[in-house]
């Protein structure tokens, strides 16, 4: 068994925090223990790491089965950026590449290696020869064909479990409901899987809804309130993408239209300068947003209804991956509802199509908190609004609706949740229709107890008792509406009920006003964001992968200083200390000025203090009980704000020299990494940080 401290460890060296989010360590010690599960864990929740993590301290090589090569490329780049031996395997690379990948798996180089369900033929070599640690399914809910993206290759990796029965197998998505979440662990051939579902509350996300109307001023206006934010905006049509694209861009706006009928180099290149923050707003069919990792996209615009909840839920959630406030806005016109009717009666399960749809329209309609609704339809219940939606921020007016909720709570319990809602309707009405008469449904003690409400209105009351959570409707039982645990409260202890008063809500429907905090100019995180972005350029690498936005919050608010400093820093792990930590906490004193700092206990004084004792680094790294890398960071620190320091006891004349040339030659690279390389590893990053100081005080 893998000790508790050596997991602990892993996770700051390579990932940079910590602690675990919630979940991630239950999951990650069932997999040493051979477990096979099953994780649902809403986008940005932290999924990558319940198997990544795993992979670094099992014997052997991880398989990753992952639906795009774009998500691959960049969940690969993410992995080498913090240090970690990764690779993809797929049919876009040519022989040599792919040969290239076979020797260092070989050589026991690799601890990850991702590929396509299609790709598989590729891996039976390493299958037949190599330790397999453990198999991952990601964005596991395309096997199923309740889920809302089934990928028809999904489908034959059931034989995984079969041919490797005793290596733990996990499946992990974002969305998924009780039929999607059954269908996986049956066609997975696991069965028995532990299941851990994470809470689907994005607190952070703001949810809005408005009506359809002058869509394009609106997210016009919205864009212009959020200057440098990224976005994503979906639509429904190519058509419409590239309509509403060539609109932003009239309107001096970065955007781009994203879509299958674009060639695949061009589609490529959109993505890159979106992931890269060349490009600020993707305008794109729904089959964007999965191929991506980008923890900076700050809102989500659905120009158009979406077809279901769980594919909302799922691209609303590539806005605020990193945690940081963040927007979500949906526009929707009866328009939508009719064509997304038509798409539905050309797909499979055409009943249960159409039913997850109605209660799309039912959210977008809805007269209560928004995240409630997405809670309760994933099974989560909550007691409380949430604050941070339009209709609690801006609520209809509530009456007391208790009896009508015992009216219709009561005659679904006597139906036994085997009866659709507009059965439960009928009964409640009184209703003689031959479906009522052959059942003998006009015999139970609640049939036409509510004559006096009209149909519609009752369909809007149940509604909102399912949007409340009192009520759920199980789709994959031909849409029966059923009790949830809340009800009893309603049934048997007096709880009361609100429902908005319907005649108020036809008022309710206003357009909402966005107040948004413009990003100030010369903020440390704006002199943050743009040296992330030009050493994110050096590298070719996203931007969000040297450190997330929430990383350079915490180290605006932090102003770390020193070495020491900056690895508190959540999201900042050994490697990306080494690579980056320089520049950064050089940009956090720069911004900061001369001015000495009036933290209490501020670490570099006592360093110095030390120092003028006479005493040498390892004498002040051991008194201090820090690394001397650490103290190494701390007297450059205080030679750069004047302090009386000869660094230069500190690194060879020719180290010195060496340092010089390589800053001319390599055109003052802003890595650490790059001078670490080009020495071939000779001259360690404290020298070079030492040397580095000396000449950008001499420049000065």
């Amino acid at each position: 068994m893998i000790a508790p401290i050596q997991i602990k460890n892993t996770l700051k060296e390579y990932f940079g925090y910590d602690k675990f989010r919630p979940l991630q360590e239950d999951i990650i010690n069932s997999i040493f223990n051979g477990h096979d599960n099953l994780v649902i864990m809403p986008t940005g929740g932290g999924k990558s790491i319940c198997f990544q993590l795993p992979a670094l301290l099992l014997e052997g090589i991880t398989i990753v089965i992952s639906p795009l090569i774009a998500l691959m490329k960049d969940q690969v780049d993410g992995l080498t950026t913090n240090g970690i031996a990764a690779a993809y395997l797929n049919s876009s690379q040519n022989e040599t590449e792919q040969q290239e990948i076979y020797t260092r798996i070989a050589a026991g180089e690799l601890k990850l290696l991702y590929t396509a369900p299609e790709s598989l033929t590729y891996l039976e070599n390493i299958f037949s020869s190599e330790t397999i640690s453990l198999i991952a399914i990601d964005e596991a809910h395309c096997i199923s064909s309740w889920g809302h993206d089934f990928r028809p290759a999904y489908t034959n990796l059931g034989y995984l479990k079969k041919r490797f029965p005793k290596i733990p197998v996990i499946a992990l998505t974002a969305t998924a409901d009780k039929a999607t979440r059954e269908d996986i662990a049956n066609q997975l051939n696991i069965p028995h899987a532990t299941q851990h579902i994470a809470s689907f509350d994005r607190k952070n996300l703001k949810l809005e809804v408005r009506p359809a109307n002058d869509r394009v001023k609106q997210i016009i206006s919205f864009i212009d309130e959020r200057p440098n934010e990224s976005g994503i905006i979906y639509c429904l049509s190519r058509k419409a993408t590239e309509a509403v694209a060539e609109k932003l861009q009239g309107a001096n706006i970065n955007a781009a239209a994203y879509h299958a009928g674009i060639a695949h180099e061009k589609r490529s290149k959109i993505q890159e300068d979106f992931i890269n923050d060349n490009c600020q707003v993707i305008c794109a069919t729904i089959a964007f947003g999965m191929g991506i990792d980008k923890s900076n996209v700050r809102w989500v615009i659905h120009y158009n209804l979406p077809k279901n909840i769980e594919g909302y839920y799922q691209e609303i959630g590539r806005a605020g991956r990193d945690g940081l406030p963040s927007n979500t806005l949906l526009f929707h016109s009866y328009g939508d509802v009719i064509q997304l009717q038509k798409f539905a009666q050309n797909s499979g399960n055409v009943e249960v199509q159409l039913a997850k749809l109605d209660r799309m329209k039912e959210y977008a309609d809805a007269l209560s908190c928004r995240r409630k609704i997405l809670l309760s339809y994933f099974g989560e219940l909550i007691s409380e609004d949430c604050g941070n939606c339009d209709v609690c921020q801006n609520p209809p007016q509530f009456f007391d609706g208790t009896i009508i909720a015992q009216k219709a709570l009561s005659t679904v319990a006597r139906l036994d949740g085997q009866e659709p809602i507009g059965v439960v309707i009928d009964v409640l009405r009184g209703s003689q229709n031959s479906t009522i008469q052959e059942k003998g449904y006009q015999n139970l003690k609640t049939y036409g107890i509510a004559k006096d409400i009209a149909w519609l209105d009752w369909k809007q009351y149940v509604t909102q008792l399912v949007n409340l959570g009192y009520l759920e409707i199980a789709f994959h039982e031909n849409n029966k509406l059923k009790l949830t645990e809340f009800a009893k409260d309603v049934l048997f202890n007096g709880k009361k009920v609100d429902l908005a008063n319907l005649v108020e809500a036809e008022k309710h429907i206003e357009e909402q006003k966005v107040t948004a905090t413009k990003a100030k100019k010369n903020s440390l995180f704006e002199r943050l964001r743009l040296l992330r972005l030009k050493i994110a350029k050096e590298e070719n690498v996203p931007a969000y992968q040297i450190f997330n936005d929430a990383t350079l919050k915490e180290i605006e608010m932090d102003r770390p200083m020193s070495e020491d400093e900056f690895v508190r820093i959540s999201g900042v792990g050994k490697v990306k200390l080494m690579n980056y930590g320089h520049q950064f906490i050089k940009e956090v004193i720069d911004f900061t000025g001369e001015k000495k700092s009036k933290r209490k206990g501020d670490t570099t004084k006592k360093t110095y203090e030390l120092y003028q004792q006479g005493l040498s680094i390892s004498e002040i790294a051991k008194e201090r009980k820090l690394a001397e890398t650490t103290i190494f960071s701390h007297i450059s620190k205080l030679f750069a704000e004047g302090k009386d320091i000869d660094l230069t006891q500190f690194i060879d004349k020719h180290d010195l020299e060496s340092i010089k040339t390589a800053k001319k030659e390599l055109e003052d690279p802003n890595t650490l990494k790059a001078y670490f390389e080009h020495f071939e590893e000779a001259i360690p990053y404290s020298t070079i940080r030492i040397g580095l100081t000396i000449l950008d005080k001499e420049d000065s």
